[in-house]
């Protein structure tokens, strides 16, 4: 005759499954707290410079193509409507950024930096390449 000495079962914490959600969760917020989603812009030919600094990201991102044509996120708008627009943010004004194709007249340029002063706008950049 057999004798079976019954055993009490304890529970297993599986650490595969754990490990791959801590790894999910802390991909999305390393995404998430460093920024890493891009802004929308257009390809463009920008001017190269050898004493371009890095600035910090800009909350406005503005791109002017060689045809005049301002474009600020997915959208196209006028230089009343670029003011109104900067004006709406409230007042404390957002780090601007001017993304100018290359070849873009120059007048055009300062247009766009006049409606970004008359909004109140201090800090603007001005992308540019880096020279190899």
């Amino acid at each position: 005759m057999r004798i079976r000495y019954f055993e009490t079962k304890r529970g297993r914490i599986e650490l595969i499954p754990m490990i791959d959600v801590m790894f999910f969760l802390l991909v999305f917020f390393m995404i998430l707290t460093l920024h890493m989603i891009p802004d929308q812009g257009l390809k463009m030919a920008l001017p190269q410079s050898t004493t371009a600094k890095v600035l910090p990201k800009p909350k406005v991102l503005i791109n002017l193509s060689r045809t005049g044509v301002i474009h600020v996120g997915d959208a196209v708008v006028s230089e009343a409507a670029l003011e109104h627009l900067l004006v709406a943010r409230g007042p404390v004004h957002p780090q601007v950024t001017i993304a100018a194709a290359k070849g873009v007249p120059f007048q055009d340029f300062i247009q766009v930096m006049d409606a970004c002063r008359k909004a109140g706008v201090e800090n603007i950049g001005i992308a540019t390449r880096p020279s190899a």
